[in-house]
């Protein structure tokens, strides 16, 4: 009887029961990581000479030392980072923070490990302050396109339009800035188109009903032949007129600029680079600290109960959609106006759809996506930075970068994700 009354009032033991979805997903991501572990090994193998990393270019005024590092023995130690990361996934035993923790010191490893792979060897050094600023300026559409999908995802919309937001917005702020030479009216031309845009994305997706992912490709290839129909009918005949565009100046900050390191990074960039900057902690503002984005996350999740308290629906996703036309339209001036200074047909060249990823990729959050797009960012401007230095990667892979790592990330290291609940579902008032 005491031996029953004993095991009854023994506390249970509960032990961690792991879902079958987050299993999959650390399984997938170990064994992502175990391959790119010994790949990293392979490459320690290969690797020549030393790697030198400067941390200032020729023209800042402050000259930090190049650190010049062992090839093979650099690499070796970041595959071996890498592939304690894997082995951390695969055997299950790590709890909450700790799975963020390793895999970012995992991410950390292999990009470094991989910069000294490509620079081993070479006459000239891999310029630490020129990747991160060019990351920087890379990612200033991203970052904002990511906003515009924050804000229209929240409401519930799908936006896989921001392709052709971004385009029309490069369009007219090419025409609009060659035209006047003001770079202001640029700027506000850019904005009205991409508003104009998701005027365009609220009113058939929510008076029309239309499935928005159907109406995300239709408005994409819509401004990609609209765009490229204007252009060879009008700017490719006088581009002296209508495609002369004038080029946002780089704005250093005093004193801060004068920073070693990050003071070129961070503090002498253009005003597009700033306010892309800027717009993430307003955008976090707005999304979680107004009443405007408490009813915005109620339409995205549950818009009939949003309803029934005296939310307007409608009106509500229309203004949220008009506000990351505005994120959207800022980003699209970047490809002209931020940048190149001309229009060419297609001139965004899939940046939409890598913003898009990084919302996915950020879980729908602001600052998150903003980081995600940073990452897409670093990516793009690496194969910039490693091809003047002879490395042993094909040009055209280096071209690829990006894309590569926009399918290894999204399909190996999201994990499980949760769009806002009536994301993509159409709102009918009962």
């Amino acid at each position: 009887m005491s031996a029953d009354v004993e095991t009854i009032t023994k506390p249970a033991e509960l032990g961690h029961v792991e879902a079958r979805e987050d299993r999959i997903q650390r399984l997938s991501t170990g064994g992502l990581f175990a391959i790119i572990g010994i790949a990293l090994v392979l490459a320690a193998f290969n690797a020549e000479g030393e790697a030198r990393i400067a941390l200032s270019d020729a023209f800042d005024a402050v000259q930090l030392p190049t650190i010049g590092l062992p090839g093979a023995v650099t690499v070796a130690i970041c595959a071996v980072l890498v592939l304690a990361a894997a082995g951390a996934f695969l055997s299950g035993r790590m709890r909450g923070s700790t799975i963020a923790w390793v895999g970012a010191v995992a991410g950390l490893a292999l990009a470094f490990g991989f910069i000294v792979w490509a620079a081993s060897g070479s006459s000239l050094p891999f310029t630490l302050t020129n990747q991160l600023r060019g990351t920087l300026a890379v990612a200033t559409p991203l970052v904002l396109g990511a906003l515009c999908g924050v804000f229209s995802e929240r409401a519930g919309v799908v936006n896989v339009a921001i392709e052709g937001q971004f385009l029309t917005a490069a369009f007219a702020a090419a025409i609009v800035g060659s035209l006047t030479k003001s770079l202001t009216a640029a700027v506000f031309a850019a904005v009205l188109a991409g508003v104009a845009m998701a005027a365009l994305l609220a009113v058939f997706a929510l008076k029309y009903l239309v499935d928005h992912v159907i109406l995300g490709v239709v408005i994409n290839l819509l401004a990609a032949g609209l765009t490229g129909f204007l252009f060879h009918q009008l700017v490719s005949s006088d581009t002296a007129t209508y495609n002369a565009v004038p080029i946002m100046p780089r704005i250093p900050i005093p004193l801060l600029e004068d920073i070693p390191f990050i003071g070129p990074i961070l503090f002498n960039q253009t005003a597009l680079a700033y306010l892309a900057i800027l717009m993430v902690p307003v955008a976090w503002w707005l999304v979680f600290k107004t009443r405007w984005g408490l009813r915005v996350r109620a339409v995205g999740e549950h818009p009939h109960a949003a309803d029934t308290v005296g939310i307007n629906v409608v009106r509500t996703k229309f203004s949220s959609l008009l506000v990351g036309g505005v994120m959207a339209g800022l980003g699209g001036a970047y490809f002209t106006i931020g940048s190149t200074g001309a229009f060419r047909p297609d001139l965004t060249v899939g940046n939409g759809f890598i913003a898009l990823a990084a919302l996915i990729m950020g879980r729908w959050h602001p600052v998150w996506a903003a980081v995600m797009a940073l990452f897409f960012g670093f990516v793009t401007q690496l194969g910039q930075t490693l091809n003047p230095l002879g490395s042993p990667i094909d040009s055209s892979f280096l071209l690829m970068l990006p894309y590569v790592a926009t399918i290894i990330a999204v399909a190996g290291l999201v994990g499980r994700v949760r769009a806002p609940a009536a994301d993509g579902q159409h709102f009918v008032k009962a």
